[in-house]
């Protein structure tokens, strides 16, 4: 019997399309699938510095992949801007709704043989070990592109980087706090400054 056809990689491959931070003048634009990727390595490492320097037994794997798929549902509504996202609970509350119908949506799209494995990659639970490990790199990767936005002369990312870093020492982790002093320093640094740190 022939299988139908299914196009949830043909939709995830729209990542490219759907663009960040769409109220700031951008010197360089961001797509959710360049973030959700940078999301994926830092997500990863957040899971080996907790494993390896602070007592953890965390997947860094699973938490790897979580983020892969972190910003899945917004190849079908989009990226709705930071602060209309969280002008107030109501919106919140609407907007978490819609991305629960639109990561549905995707997981319907999948052959039925395969939606137990990506149920919990599309379906993610909003608490937990591994998913404070996501949204600590996905604050993470905002305030890095802040920095290199900072970096590049453009200060429509100035506040939005002292907020972010911010609720980044807010939430306490002290994997945050190593990976930022471990790796941080580069992504203010020019390709040249790079080159003479690894002399």
């Amino acid at each position: 019997m022939r299988q139908k056809n299914s196009p949830f990689f043909a939709y995830m491959s729209r990542m490219k399309l759907i663009r960040r931070w769409g109220l700031m003048r951008n010197t360089r634009e961001e797509d959710i699938a360049q973030h959700s990727l940078q999301v994926a390595m830092v997500a990863h490492a957040l899971a080996v510095i907790r494993n390896r320097e602070f007592g953890g037994q965390t997947d860094p794997e699973h938490v790897m992949a979580l983020a892969v798929y972190h910003e899945a549902g917004e190849v079908i509504t989009g990226d709705m801007p930071t602060p209309i996202k969280y002008f107030n609970p109501e919106i919140r509350k609407a907007y978490h709704a819609i991305e629960d119908v639109a990561c549905h949506r995707l997981l319907d799209m999948l052959p039925e043989a395969l939606r137990a494995d990506y149920q919990p990659l599309l379906l993610q639970p909003r608490e937990g070990e591994a998913h404070a490990l996501v949204k600590a790199a996905d604050k993470l990767c905002a305030y890095l592109k802040c920095v290199e936005e900072e970096r590049s002369g453009n200060d429509e990312f100035r506040s939005a980087k002292a907020v972010t870093l911010k609720d980044i020492e807010a939430m306490g982790l002290p994997e945050v706090e190593r990976f930022l002093q471990l790796f941080g320093q580069g992504f203010g640094q020019t390709l040249d400054e790079l080159n003479q740190d690894g002399d």
